[in-house]
């Protein structure tokens, strides 16, 4: 089993606070950035940042839909780490300043991809269709923060 990476990244206009505190409100703002591979989500728990259960499922192709049972850290300022019970998927979302009045903010995805001929073209093509996925959570990230 190789692991696997898609990373997706976008400067917003916004002070990184302001950002950060967006992507950790699970019971409001987070909700509503999902694109519509995302369905049936579901705070369990907590609700802002540390310490939140979240679900949702992730449907990243016609076929490929994973149930994502999340548990939220923030290990440090400005980083949000997504871990999923259910699989070895961590997401971590990091934001950090890019210049006056901007933020950079990193999404990086890891997981255990499969073995074989499988696994190659799970490594070849999940992170570019990840990464599309995230860069529409983070131009909505945008809109919704450069009010």
């Amino acid at each position: 089993m190789a692991q696997v990476e898609a990373v997706t990244e976008r400067i917003i206009t916004a002070q990184p606070d302001d950002v950060f505190d967006a992507l950790a409100d699970y019971n409001g703002t987070r909700e509503k950035l999902l694109s519509e591979h995302f369905s049936e989500y579901e705070v369990r728990e907590g609700g802002d940042g540390e310490g939140t259960l979240v679900q949702w499922k992730l449907q990243a192709t016609s076929k490929r839909i994973r149930d994502c049972l999340l548990e939220v850290s923030e290990p440090t300022d400005g980083e949000l780490v997504e871990k999923d019970r259910n699989s070895s998927m961590v997401t971590t979302w990091t934001v950090t300043p890019a210049g006056e009045g901007k933020s950079r903010v990193v999404v990086t995805t890891v997981w255990n991809g499969a073995g074989g001929i499988g696994g190659f073209f799970e490594k070849t093509f999940a992170p570019k269709g990840l990464g599309r996925i995230y860069d529409t959570v983070l131009a909505n990230l945008a809109a919704e923060v450069e009010k």
